[in-house]
């Protein structure tokens, strides 16, 4: 036995890795497998999974190419073991491999797995580093050592200092950090965002979508419509496109929302740099050259890079620092159970209804989709942080734990009690309202604060911030907001606490709202 297997995961589809880089065509064998283990211990969307077996398939073909022995499971093949330890057991002994290869994984619960691996297959288990990560996780726990607050805003200065990333002689370029202040601008309804690349399924697709109609019909979403790149060649086309025709309006745009629309000016590259078809940084390179060539400007380019090597970055960091306990971490004691139009998107609320069905359609919706429509409903509602947890993991195909743990859990729903978020992410109705079309076609009223059809995000949001007061008044950036509230009638505040009572009984008995 002198071979080595080398096993590649589904989001690691990167021919740079060292695990393929440092592999002997002639005597080592990569593995990939799908796997019911990975495919199913959380119900993930339909597109999801038709993502990322399509381009694993496609992947493993372009290592074939280049001359790797590939063996490839299939999860329909009849020898699946059903887990990629079964996998790997098989491989060793069908190839007489000595020793076993892998990136380390991007989630706790596999890495925990891996690490018994050698004792379980009784020969050397290798787990290399990722990467493809502007830093190392040893890097980020050095820099978070000692401080009390953890704020992705100076973590992001320092990689922008280390890489040289929008610096001009060792000053930040235009003389800020960022630009935040010209990027949250409603967009008009006179402006037309270009559509998003569209790619016809290949025999491969096609094979994998009657594939994921047959074995997954029970999961969450629609498999029909697929669109999605699943090559590298597709992700780089995608990446020249964001870059030629949205990057220039991103910045400006990047908060808006709008009504039947989901894609917007925003980049849709998550899905292929969180699977490996492309490398943060020569996204981050494309965009930059971009802002010198001066085809995009500033404020686009620094919001776009700012989301890779700032909170990218900033939340894999996080979530290894922080793990296991981030998964249990509930500050505010949420218990109410998700209600069911969480699935399905029947309410009466058009905002929840436009996320959650594009959620449903597409496996994605932009950051403030997620944050400032779903993630501040969940709050307001205090629903049990593992069951929104498991929602974003399931349902959007970029979503990885690694990435959507700490976006939850600390961003979104402040169970980590600050770790993460300078304070919670809660608004009421008129910043959605400010920032969207959606309350125009809604069948409460925006308008009213109180009373039969009045908008359930104006009061629930009061009534969070009076139920918490303990908590919130201690947080020097909830300061105004409490002024605004001591100032309230104790009618007002009564009539709120009222109507946000009664909104919460019905979500807990699955009522329609």
């Amino acid at each position: 036995m002198t071979g080595k297997l080398r096993l590649i995961l589904g989001d690691q589809l990167t021919a740079t890795l060292p695990v393929l880089t440092e592999a002997d065509k002639n005597q080592d064998v990569v593995l990939m497998a799908e796997v019911r283990e990975e495919a199913t211990y959380v119900k993930h969307h339909k597109k999801k999974i038709i993502l990322l077996f399509s381009a694993m398939r496609h992947f493993a073909q372009s290592l074939k190419d280049d001359g790797f022995q590939v063996n490839y499971r299939c999860y329909d093949d009849k020898e699946n073991q059903g887990s990629l330890l079964g996998e790997v057991q098989a491989a060793i002994k069908a190839h007489n491999l000595s020793e076993v290869v892998v990136t380390e994984p991007g989630e706790y619960r596999l890495l925990k797995s891996m690490q018994q691996w050698e004792h379980q297959l009784s020969v050397p288990v290798s787990v290399l580093p990722d990467a493809r990560f502007y830093a190392t996780k040893q890097e980020f726990s050095a820099w978070a050592d000692g401080r009390k607050t953890l704020r992705m805003e100076f973590w992001y200065r320092e990689m922008r200092k280390k890489h040289g990333i929008l610096m001009d002689n060792g000053a930040p370029a235009g003389g800020d950090w960022n630009y935040d202040s010209k990027n949250r601008v409603s967009m008009p309804a006179n402006v037309s965002p270009p559509e998003p690349s569209r790619y016809k399924p290949d025999a491969v697709t096609t094979e994998v979508i009657e594939l994921v109609e047959r074995e997954f019909a029970s999961h969450f979403g629609d498999s029909d419509g697929f669109h999605y790149a699943v090559t590298r060649e597709g992700a780089l086309d995608v990446l020249n496109t964001f870059i030629e025709q949205r990057l220039p309006d991103f910045g400006r745009y990047q908060d808006a929302m709008r009504h039947n629309a989901v894609w917007l000016f925003h980049s849709h590259l998550s899905f292929y740099i969180n699977c490996g078809l492309l490398s943060p940084q020569e996204v981050v390179q494309q965009a930059e050259a971009a802002y010198h060539a001066g085809e995009a400007p500033l404020n686009s380019v620094e919001g776009f890079i700012r989301q890779i090597i700032g909170w990218r970055e900033f939340v894999r960091g996080f979530y290894w620092y922080y793990m296991p306990g981030l998964q249990s971490d509930n500050y505010f004691n949420a218990k109410r159970d998700l209600p069911s139009f969480f699935w399905d998107g029947y309410t009466n609320m058009n905002c929840l209804r436009q996320c959650i069905t594009d959620t449903k359609k597409h496996a994605y919706a932009h950051h403030i989709q997620r944050l400032m429509v779903l993630g501040n409903f969940s709050l307001l509602c205090e629903f049990a942080p593992e069951q929104v947890q498991e929602w974003y993991l399931l349902v959007y195909a970029d979503a990885y734990e690694w990435v959507e743990l700490p976006n939850v859990a600390g961003m979104i729903l402040f169970a980590d009690g600050g770790n993460l978020a300078s304070k919670p992410y809660v608004a009421s109705g008129s910043y959605i309202n400010k920032m969207s079309d959606y309350c125009k076609n809604c069948g409460y009223s925006v308008s009213k604060k109180t009373g039969e059809g009045a908008c359930p995000f104006n009061y629930l949001y009061w009534r969070f911030l009076d139920a918490h007061q303990d908590k919130l008044r201690k947080n020097p950036r909830m300061g105004l907001v409490y002024k605004s509230y001591d100032r309230m009638a104790t009618e007002k505040i009564e009539a709120m606490k009222h109507d946000a009572s009664r909104f919460l009984t019905k979500l807990s008995k699955n009522e329609e709202v």
